[in-house]
Formats: structure tokens, C-alpha cells, sequence
């Protein structure tokens, strides 16, 4: 008994949406394969150039609507096992008698030969349309990451487009920015590792990465009442070593900004999270995590910065005519303050003899006219001492190339 076209097509439609049922997805993603695969059956051939772009699109289609790609071969392997019991009735049609055994062979070999060939287009526009959607998603979120850190957006804009990468701007967030000494260039492997890694600590909360001007910036939103600084360090904890990691460098620095609200508060948490990160390079600080409540001081300094070289001239200008230079003189004050004015412990800090830090600071007090031991001269000493830090003074001479 002959099988009629719309037999043929009721068939057809019959396993796609059985298909389609079993693995829970859209029947349009074998929209023309199982009709390719009958007819590949039919005439012993391969799928044409057209049969096989036009898989390479349902692959595509399958990406951009968010279907993994072991989902979608998994439907096309259910309508593939569907539709072979069927095939002799349908193939019956077109010889007017059904295939014999050694038939059914070649049948079976064209068969697979056609699935193997589809899926593998499938795969191929699958790859290609994840690819672009990573290039899509990667090129909004520098884009927003560029115009919420610079300010040039508008807010209704800015707040817009955050709710699509899980920031709801109009609360408060704290910015970390972490560092090496080789720039950073994230692509999204590393910004969704950390993204998980620093979900794990933050659970439901808004949190965004990205890289911006060589650095690791990561923005954690702040509920109320939760203290935005431990957020920052913990936050801190994670970026630096994953910048660290980035960039192959073992040492790394992450300056954390305070939390403050909405986007122009985004905004300015960055920008104290660089001047905190610009600042300890500048004072070569010890701590790896610098938090910007901590770097005001100094911020205060560089405000006025003729101000503060005028004090570092004219504190420490006369050091200049010490033999071998200021710089000896300058960390030798800088390690006595930083040992509670204890000449033994800044001995150990510098690895000299204390007679040898007890004249250093003795030829201060000399050049200088301001003793480090007397309370009345620790301030202008312990401020032009920080100020040189922070104008890189005395200046190094240039390498002879």
C-alpha cells in the first residue's frame, strides 16, 4: 500500500513533535531534518550543501534561545530513533514494496551518515552563535562598565542597562580595583570564574567584573545595614588573586573604595579605589589590600600639591647636601616613625646596627634643624617624610640608555 505525501508529512510532523515533547523543547529546532533524513534514505545520498546551512542555522537558532548544545543533539538523536521504525513504511512508498534486509543496510548506512553530517552543522552554528553572543555580551558590558565609571551616561540609561547584568543601581555598592605590575585584559573566562567564586561569598547579591584600564574592577551591591568596608576586603580577598592569576604576577594590590549609593555612588567608590591603589604604589605600602578610609590623609595631602613640595623643600631640602644624598636620611626617619620612634626596631626594619640608625638620625637633625626624637617635630618631619613618598622626591635620575 502506497503511503501518500501528506501520509509522508503527517508522519513526520507526528515524530518532530513527539520528539520535541520528550526532551521538553521547541519542535521548530528539527524544523526540515527528519524530512532531509527520509530523503537521504530514500536515494542513498548525502545531505546537499543547502540541507546542511540550513542545520547550521537551526544550531545557531537552538544558541541564541539558550539551549545547551548536548540538549539539542539529544533531540536530534530522539527524532533520529523515532523516526527509524517508520522508515520502511515510508520507503515501501516510493519502491511500492517495502526494503528487503541487505536494503535496509544501505538504508541504515545513509541514514547515519545524514544524522552524523547534521549534527555536526548543528554544532559547528551552535559554536559560531555562542561565540557571537560571547562577543555581544562582552562588548555591552565594556561599554556600560566604561559609561558607569567615567559618568558620561545618563542615570535612567545607566540604570537600565545594569538590571540586565544583575545591578540594581539605585543601591549602594562598593568598588574594588585590583592590580599587578603587568596590565590586565579580562576576557569573560576570568570574569565568570570570579563572578562565581565571589557569588559564593555574596550569595543573592548584585555584583559585576570587568576589566578597565589594565585593572580588575568588581562592583558588590550593599544591603542596608551590612558594613560596606567587609564587603570591600572580602571582595578584595578574591579579585586579587584572580588578577593575579590573569597576569601571571605573583604580587598584586587591590585598593577598596567605601560604599556609597547609586550610580554616580559607583562612580565615586572607583575613583577612591584608584587613588587608594595609586597612592600605596606611591608610598610602596605593605598591605596588599588598601581601603580608602585609610588613604584620606594622604588624599588631603595631594589636594594642594604645590603646598606639600613647598614643606618637603624646605623640611628636607638641606639633605640634599648630605654625602651620598637625601633618599639613605629620608628612609631612615621613615622606618624610625614607623617604629614608634624606636631606634632598635627601625635597626631591624633597615638590617643596620642602631649606632648606625642613631647617626643617621642625629645628621637630620643637623642638616635639618628638626630632631626626630622631639615630639615638637615629629609632625612637619612625619608629613614631609610622607609628602616626599608622594611626589617621589628626591627625583631619580633618568637611566642612561
Amino acid at each position: 500500500m502506497r503511503l501518500g505525501e501528506e501520509s509522508e508529512a503527517a508522519v513526520i510532523a507526528e515524530v518532530t513533535a513527539a520528539a520535541a515533547r520528550e526532551r521538553d523543547l521547541p519542535a521548530s529546532l528539527l524544523d526540515g531534518y527528519l524530512a532531509a533524513l527520509v530523503a537521504v534514505a530514500r536515494d542513498g545520498r548525502r545531505l546537499t550543501g543547502v540541507e546542511e546551512a540550513h542545520c547550521r542555522g537551526l544550531g545557531a537558532a537552538a544558541a541564541e534561545q539558550g539551549v545547551s548544545l548536548p540538549a539539542v543533539v539529544d533531540l536530534y538523536m530522539t527524532a533520529s530513533r523515532r523516526i527509524w521504525p517508520r522508515l520502511p513504511a515510508l520507503l515501501g512508498d516510493a519502491r511500492g514494496r517495502a526494503p528487503g534486509s541487505a536494503e535496509l543496510v544501505a538504508v541504515g548506512e545513509a541514514v547515519w551518515r545524514g544524522a552524523d553530517t547534521a549534527l555536526a552543522a548543528l554544532a559547528a552554528g551552535h559554536l559560531d552563535a555562542q561565540r557571537e553572543v560571547v562577543r555581544r555580551e562582552e562588548a555591552f558590558r565594556r561599554e556600560f562598565v566604561d559609561d558607569l565609571l567615567t559618568g558620561r551616561s545618563e542615570v535612567g540609561s545607566l540604570v537600565e542597562r545594569a538590571e540586565r547584568l544583575g545591578l540594581a543601581l539605585a543601591g549602594s555598592h562598593t568598588v574594588t580595583v585590583a592590580a599587578t605590575d603587568r596590565p590586565a585584559d579580562a576576557g569573560m573566562h576570568l570574569t565568570m570564574w570570579l563572578e562565581e567564586e565571589a557569588r559564593a561569598r555574596f550569595r543573592d547579591r548584585g555584583l559585576l567584573v570587568a576589566a578597565k584600564d589594565g585593572r580588575l574592577v568588581s562592583v558588590v551591591s550593599s544591603s542596608p545595614g551590612q558594613d560596606g568596608d567587609a564587603d570591600g576586603r572580602a571582595l578584595a580577598e578574591l579579585a586579587g588573586p584572580a588578577v593575579a592569576r590573569l597576569t601571571r604576577r605573583a604580587g598584586w594590590r587591590v585598593g577598596v573604595g567605601r560604599s556609597h549609593p547609586g550610580p554616580r555612588g559607583v562612580l565615586r567608590s572607583y575613583r577612591e579605589a584608584v587613588d587608594a591603589l595609586e597612592v600605596a604604589d606611591r608610598l610602596d605600602l605593605p598591605e596588599r589590600v588598601v581601603q580608602a578610609r585609610d588613604m584620606l590623609v594622604y588624599r588631603v595631602l595631594l589636594r594642594d600639591e604645590a603646598a606639600i613640595a613647598d614643606l618637603v623643600g624646605t623640611v628636607l631640602g638641606p639633605l640634599e647636601h648630605a654625602r651620598g644624598g637625601p633618599e639613605v636620611l629620608v628612609a631612615t626617619v621613615e622606618a624610625y616613625f614607623a617604629a614608634g620612634r624606636n631606634a632598635a626596631s627601625a635597626a631591624r626594619r633597615l638590617h643596620l646596627s642602631v649606632r648606625a640608625v642613631t647617626y643617621r638620625l642625629q645628621r637630620v637633625r643637623e642638616l635639618t634643624g628638626y630632631d626626630p626624637a622631639d615630639p615638637a617635630d615629629q609632625l612637619p618631619l612625619m608629613v614631609a617624610v610622607t609628602g616626599a613618598r608622594l611626589l617621589d622626591w628626591p627625583a631619580r635620575p633618568a637611566s642612561a640608555e
